[in-house]
């Protein structure tokens, strides 16, 4: 299944680049400037593209594991972005509703 979030924003590298470094951490990640990758696992990536006015993310993975997905990638970005109240809304190719994360202020203590 794929599901893609387009987060608009003027910070669109820099947000790419913050999250490929900060997840790489702990999965297989690459940023090369304007587009990279979060590699989770064999049947879960994601793409992501910065243009001047936005953040795209292409998430495929199997459909048990989509919202999980959805929810971390977009937790964090949004996080990233509290200063720009950044909201990641994910849409799914097979019609069903993605989740939503954010948007955060930069005082707020998100849950998990």
């Amino acid at each position: 299944m794929e599901s893609v979030a387009t987060v608009t924003t003027s910070r669109a590298a820099r947000y790419g680049k913050q999250l490929a470094a900060h997840m790489g951490r702990k999965i297989s990640a690459s940023w090369d400037g304007e587009s990279g990758s979060l590699e989770f696992s064999d049947s879960c990536a994601v793409g992501l593209h910065a243009s001047d006015e936005a953040l795209t993310m292409s998430l495929e993975c199997p459909s048990d594991e989509i919202g999980h997905f959805e929810s971390v990638i977009g937790r964090h970005l949004a996080r990233f972005g509290a200063r720009e109240a950044l909201t990641v809304c994910w849409i799914r190719d097979d019609g069903s509703e993605g989740t939503t994360q954010g948007p955060f202020t930069p005082e707020s203590k998100p849950a998990g």
